[in-house]
């Protein structure tokens, strides 16, 4: 018996508005490496987030011989509705035809599209970690075998690509990684890697996370846009595209506690925007009530600390401690994962430990990154 199963996957959100926000004649080629094996790929793209239709003219899959190589012996081209391109419009989501293509068990596939027209970029996301990278050239490099060096460069932000289907054994599943830009770095990708190394393993990663985004709101000014879409409108819509999912670890709401300021500081983040606890609280029953239609099982993260970040303040502390002690008591979902005490300090609960704070006293280190993902593994695991 063989399913669909998502093995990757990103969230769509709004790029940072630019003068250059157009691009013409370049190719975006992004690896993805599968948990599992499979004899068939399906590949999803969005413009969710755009105002104006957006045209691949050709989309491949390979088999990655490197980060910039491809195997062009099983390129092949990806179709449409039996067609090679394909116009995307305004708002709108597309998966492509079933494509008959070995994938390896842990092997990497390569996804490459071209973009002949001047394209508005729009519907992206920045995601960082060791198995996240892309790379932009310049032309049709769709059948190029490896990346011309003069001609491309690394990219963190992944455009309108949102996810890989793999036609494998259905004794395989997904778990999904709902959140912010905490979950838009690394941990994902290394929980994904101590999945794949469980010699049991038959669970791909596949992270919905858009850096800024809160619960409860959303801005509507192009300063902070990129910031994305409030829960009420990413939560289902994103989990809804994940096939073979059967759980979500949700780890959000910090950016709720620490945006407002009020508006004699920044006239876009007045204090009425501060949540009271219950609000958060009823923001997260929005999200287990829409898992449960979906049939997922729900871990909920706790926040982490925050002691030293720029908009600190001891009732932000006592907010996110409020909302953590309702976290590990709530009895909705199906687990909990204290990523809080374990990267806190023994010495200032409100503070990471030492060798956990990236420097910003906001978002954790690479060695926090790799403690979170074995935290959410050890909890996926009970």
């Amino acid at each position: 018996m063989s399913k669909w199963i998502t093995v990757c996957g990103n969230a769509t959100s709004i790029a940072d508005r630019r003068p250059e926000t157009y691009a013409k004649n370049i190719t975006l080629r992004y690896p993805v490496k599968s948990a599992f094996g499979g004899n068939a790929v399906r590949l999803h793209f969005s413009n969710f987030c755009g105002t104006e239709p957006v045209t691949l003219s050709r989309v491949t899959v390979a088999t990655a011989l490197s980060d910039r190589e491809i195997n062009l012996k099983d390129a092949a081209i990806v179709t449409f509705g039996g067609k090679d391109g394909v116009t995307i419009p305004a708002g709108g989501e597309i998966c492509s035809d079933e494509i008959n293509f070995r994938v390896k068990p842990q092997g990497t596939v390569t996804v490459s599209f071209y973009l002949k027209e001047f394209t508005l970029m729009r519907s992206a996301v920045v995601i960082t970690g060791p198995l996240s990278k892309g790379f932009f050239s310049l032309g049709d490099a769709t059948f190029s075998g490896v990346l011309p060096l003069e001609a491309t460069r690394t990219t963190s932000t992944f455009y309108f690509f949102t996810g890989l289907d793999v036609l494998t054994d259905d004794k395989n599943r997904a778990v999904i990684c709902y959140g912010d830009s905490i979950t838009s770095q690394s941990w994902p990708d290394y929980l994904a890697i101590k999945c794949m190394s469980d010699p049991y393993n038959n669970t791909a990663v596949v992270r919905r996370a858009a850096s800024g985004t809160r619960i409860l709101r959303e801005y509507s000014c192009i300063t902070y846009e990129s910031y994305g879409l409030s829960g009420e409108h990413r939560f289902e819509r994103e989990i809804a595209t994940v096939n073979g999912a059967d759980a979500v670890i949700i780890q959000q709401g910090i950016n709720d506690i620490i945006h407002p300021v009020g508006t004699d500081v920044n006239p876009f983040r007045p204090m009425s925007d501060l949540p009271e606890v219950g609000q958060l609280e009823d923001g997260i029953a929005y999200y287990v009530s829409i898992a449960r239609k979906y049939g997922l099982k729900v871990y909920l993260g706790t926040l982490l600390p925050i002691y030293g970040w720029r908009t600190y303040a001891p009732f932000r502390e006592e907010l996110k401690n409020k909302f953590n002690g309702w976290i590990r008591t709530q009895t909705i979902a199906d687990g909990v994962i204290d990523f809080d005490k374990i990267l806190r300090s023994d010495d200032n609960a409100a503070a990471f430990a030492e060798g956990y704070d990236s420097g910003d006293h906001l978002h954790p280190s690479e060695s926090a990154y790799r403690a979170m993902a074995e935290a959410a593994f050890g909890g996926l695991k009970n």
